[in-house]
């Protein structure tokens, strides 16, 4: 029933939005991290294009961080990162969770939990998100671990990296063991080329969040309203155990 409910309400969602088709038209400087190039970025590129045909997507990747600074710097419409903007001129809100775990290649940690810690402190953490709230608490966590079982922090390592595909590969390579979302890597655990390590505590969520400028004119938000309900649709159609709507 919820399932249901969310396709309807995405659905209205989307067709209130494009009743503004008129209104929104020129260019739309959209900032995206690789966390949403790698889900919903395509569907959301679609329904823009469906409901605002005179509008044209300038689309830029980057890391949050980079994103920010762009769209306080004015060369951003829109931007969807890592956390919302803490600024007064910024209007920004939550959109969806990605739920992450440790994961690494099938064969490359022993099953026995006794000492699981230790032997994974062994590996560098692969992640991304330097700098934001995330990489901050997997920091906390590292410690943690290293300090209960015993391994020395200096001799911890967390390697980031902004692209998804090269922690993927990393991973595939035997490299380190990852801290990443679920739905990046849903087929390669299905298929039992990777596991996920059963390690407590499990990494922090990846909270994905929505700014713009809060003096934006209405074709901003009218596109912005039109993002927003294109991932919820997009969440309502997915395992919630990989992602789930904030919108």
């Amino acid at each position: 029933m919820n399932h249901a409910k969310a396709v309807v309400d995405a659905t209205r969602r989307l067709r209130e939005a494009a009743r503004t088709e008129s209104a929104v038209r020129g260019r739309l400087r959209l900032g995206v991290i690789e966390t949403v190039v790698h889900s919903w970025l395509a569907h959301s590129v679609r329904q823009l294009n469906a409901s605002f045909p005179e509008l044209e997507i300038d689309l830029v990747v980057d890391m949050s961080t980079t994103l920010e600074k762009r769209l306080l710097a004015g060369e951003l419409d829109l931007m969807v990162g890592i956390e919302g903007v803490n600024s007064s001129e910024i209007t920004s809100e939550p959109l969806a969770v990605y739920p992450v775990r440790w994961i690494a290649r099938a064969g490359l940690l022993s099953a026995q939990r006794e000492g699981l810690a230790q032997r994974l402190l062994q590996f560098p953490i692969l992640t991304f998100g330097r700098g934001t709230a995330p990489h901050r608490m997997l920091e906390d966590i590292v410690t943690r671990l290293a300090n209960l079982s015993a391994v020395p922090l200096e001799q911890t390592r967390i390697t980031c990296s902004p692209s998804v595909a090269a922690i993927i590969q990393l991973i595939r390579n035997g490299f380190g063991v990852a801290a990443i979302p679920w739905l990046f890597v849903s087929s390669h655990l299905e298929n039992g080329e990777f596991v996920e390590v059963p390690l407590q505590p499990v990494p922090p969520p990846i909270i994905v969040s929505m700014s713009r400028r809060t003096n934006a004119p209405v074709a901003e938000h009218a596109a912005a309203s039109a993002v927003r309900a294109a991932c919820a649709e997009y969440c309502a159609q997915v395992d919630w155990r990989y992602i789930e709507s904030l919108g």
